[in-house]
């Protein structure tokens, strides 16, 4: 196995330690989870970088790295939702367009199609990593008052994006769908 699938793997394994660490209401653990957050979501950029740069993109890496991205930020979303720190419809907006376009993307491989993430989707990735290292390191829920308002703004973002890149999937690769049996 290649280190970028390594680094793929590592990302899930670390996903049960942010979500022990996520679970205890103190500022060391909320710290120490966004900590390893954040070196978590930094392996996903280190992943992609090495397996273009040396050549060594591979089917599972095309599998794992997407998987390992959306258990890691869907997880900490999660775990964010409990405090009440994220709501719980933007929370479902994510999970629909993950599972819409993980759909979209079963009906392409099985045409023998592989769908790429495009500018948008990493665009999407990227904000949602910054809403939760920021919702996680300054505890301001989206739709609150005072330093909430920045929380606010992150949060519509990324809801917007969201909706967009997984519209721009839909419209993008509209052959598969009608090209499905």
């Amino acid at each position: 196995m290649n280190l970028p699938n390594k680094l793929s793997l590592i990302r899930v394994a670390l996903i049960p330690v942010l979500v022990l660490l996520m679970h205890f209401d103190n500022l060391a653990c909320h710290l120490l989870a966004a900590a390893v957050f954040g070196a978590a979501a930094f392996t996903d950029f280190l992943d992609g970088h090495l397996a273009r740069k040396n050549g060594l993109v591979t089917d599972f890496g095309k599998f794992i790295d997407p998987v390992a991205d959306k258990l890691l930020t869907l997880s900490a979303m999660v775990m964010l939702t409990l405090p009440g720190l994220l709501p719980h419809w933007m929370l479902c907006l994510i999970l629909a367009r993950e599972l819409s376009v993980d759909g979209l993307r079963m009906v392409a491989v099985s045409q023998g199609r592989v769908i790429a993430a495009g500018p948008l989707g990493k665009i999407k990735t990227v904000s949602q990593i910054v809403l939760i290292l920021w919702l996680m390191i300054f505890r301001q829920p989206v739709f609150s008052g005072g330093w909430g308002i920045l929380s606010t703004v992150i949060g519509l973002w990324v809801a917007a994006i969201t909706l967009v890149s997984g519209v721009d999937y839909f419209r993008r690769n509209r052959d598969c769908i009608r090209n499905a049996k």
